[in-house]
């Protein structure tokens, strides 16, 4: 070798093609775990393990100013979900803005035959909400509760299982729960649950 010639460098390493690819496989099967996990199941219908069983005692306040039809409208109490009817138990909050999705649905719950005969009652838990805000949500919208219960401190809706707000459950005429729903109802979701609570079972 003359002293003008460089030396020859080695040949680079080739390095294979799966090692580039490598990041794009495993975002790859994230993406379907998480998709097959999103789409596997109705969010609306998370199993819970009070389904059958009576509904966890609690203690409500009634929302303080809160009229219907020219009376205050009070507190449900516990007796009052084992009073030989149905109840529909809706979980809601005016910072919630599912709640007001899902509002309608429940004014038109009320005005139906079985509701309006007595058959089935339908009643809010008011879940950490301030009383005048709460107020005004059902004064702007309508107020389908025959009783509304304050859960200020959110204790009563972690007793209940409650993943978040809104959250309807049906309570049968002995006191246990029949169904649940979480998120908002719509038309299909509602009529659901009213068939519930009238068949009582």
């Amino acid at each position: 070798m003359s002293e003008t010639e460089a030396p020859a460098e080695a040949a680079p390493r080739r390095r294979s093609p799966l090692i580039f690819l490598l990041p794009l496989i495993l975002f790859g099967a994230l993406a379907v775990v998480f998709l097959v996990g999103l789409f596997a199941g109705d969010a609306s219908k998370v199993p819970s393990a009070l389904i059958g069983k009576p509904a966890p005692p609690i203690t409500l306040t009634a929302l303080e100013g809160l009229q219907r039809e020219g009376r205050p409208v009070p507190a449900f109490a516990m007796k009052d979900l084992a009073a030989g009817r149905a109840t529909i138990v809706n979980v809601f909050a005016s910072w919630c803005a599912p709640c007001r999705v899902e509002h309608p649905f429940l004014v038109a719950m009320a005005e139906a035959p079985p509701v309006k005969a007595g058959r089935v009652a339908v009643v809010g838990i008011n879940y950490k909400d301030e009383a005048e805000n709460a107020r005004r949500f059902l004064g702007a919208l309508g107020n389908p509760y025959s009783a509304v219960g304050v859960d200020a401190s959110g204790r009563a809706a972690i007793e209940w299982g409650v993943y978040g707000v809104p959250e309807t459950f049906v309570i049968g005429p002995d006191g246990r729960i029949l169904d649940k729903h979480v998120g908002p109802l719509d038309a299909a979701s509602a009529g659901r649950l009213l068939a519930r609570a009238v068949a009582g079972k």
